[in-house]
């Protein structure tokens, strides 16, 4: 009887639940929406109940080897404690694990979410074929994770992998964090909106600006698909976009001289206008990538690269990851 787990992948707006067999193969997938208006209570009531829906289905053919959870914020892997989430605000210290273990009666494993996602890249995607990566994922702010040996590094408290909180510009822009001049204020969504805000404020982006004023949903999307048409100041956004990613790639690939580096999350929908200027100041700053950069010419003998890529899974990336975590 083959192996399966449920996983879910909990956002501030939405939460996907599935059963995913030992191949990596989605079985079902639930959709719903995180009412987090109506409190944790609702939220891991609706999740408790989907779970348990495909867990029954699935067993009279498969094993359950347990529950994954993928949770925007920091946790305390020992204890299961969501010390802190921004999209989750009643979970300050909540002791959600043991919760939800109480309820289905079964083993649950909770992983941050951006740490889910590498690990599903991992096993599933574009780093199937590296045992060590690392995984920027570009959403409505900066999540990082890291996998080494297979395995997601932690650190000493699970906080490892916060690389939207690195600083690009030590001056720069303030952000939630109290740092200045995060990754996370200069390739997130809602820094491509706030970067085109300030354009059309100053006069300096005139399409920008007609399509606000036409658009009640202003959003990065729109900023992408202008600068997929050639307007000069969505363009100038998407490369500020990849000198940030390439300044802290260039940081990561000096010190960890990891096999791949891994963008993923939304925003890496637009890799073709802001991967230039990415490979631009990677070339520039690290000394490390340009003597591991992958060759075109077949006649250079192969050697050990240094991959940078795009993820492969999309939105499944932390779903596959979160159902991963029990089957390891």
């Amino acid at each position: 009887m083959p192996d399966f787990a449920v996983g879910v992948d909990l956002g501030g707006t939405n939460m996907r639940i599935a059963a995913v067999d030992e191949t990596g193969k989605q079985l079902e997938v639930i959709s719903t929406s995180t009412e987090v208006k109506r409190g944790r209570e609702s939220v891991v009531s609706a999740m408790c109940d989907a779970i348990r829906a495909l867990s029954a289905k699935f067993t009279s053919s498969h094993r359950l080897v347990g529950t994954g959870i993928g949770v925007p914020g920091i946790i305390d892997m020992e204890s299961g404690l969501v010390k802190e989430s921004p999209n989750l605000p009643d979970w300050a210290n909540y002791p959600v694990r043991e919760e939800i273990q109480r309820r289905l009666g079964s083993s649950v494993i909770l992983e941050n979410d951006a740490n889910a996602a590498a690990l599903g890249e991992k096993w599933m995607g574009a780093g199937r074929d590296v045992e060590n990566m690392c995984m920027i994922t570009l959403g409505t702010g900066v999540g990082g994770g890291i996998v080494l040996n297979g395995h997601v590094w932690h650190g000493m408290t699970g906080m490892a992998g916060e690389l939207g909180h690195m600083a690009v510009y030590p001056d720069g822009v303030q952000c939630g964090c109290s740092n200045r001049g995060c990754l996370e204020q200069y390739a997130s969504a809602t820094a491509v909106k706030r970067m085109a805000v300030e354009k059309i404020a100053s006069g300096q982006a005139p399409e920008l600006a007609r399509a606000m004023s036409e658009n009640p949903e202003f959003s990065a999307k729109v900023v992408f698909q202008y600068a997929i048409q050639g307007d000069k100041q969505a363009l100038e956004i998407f490369r500020t976009i990849g000198s940030a990613l390439g300044i802290i790639l260039a940081d990561m690939i000096n010190v960890l001289n990891l096999q791949m580096y891994v963008i993923g999350g939304g925003v890496s929908s637009a890799w073709e206008v802001f991967s230039p200027a990415l490979f631009k100041e990677l070339r520039n700053r690290s000394f490390v990538y340009r003597a591991t950069e992958p060759q075109d010419n077949l006649a250079v003998p192969q050697r050990r690269k240094t991959i940078v890529t795009r993820a492969l899974l999309g939105s499944d990336a932390g779903l596959i990851g979160a159902a991963r975590l029990p089957m390891m």
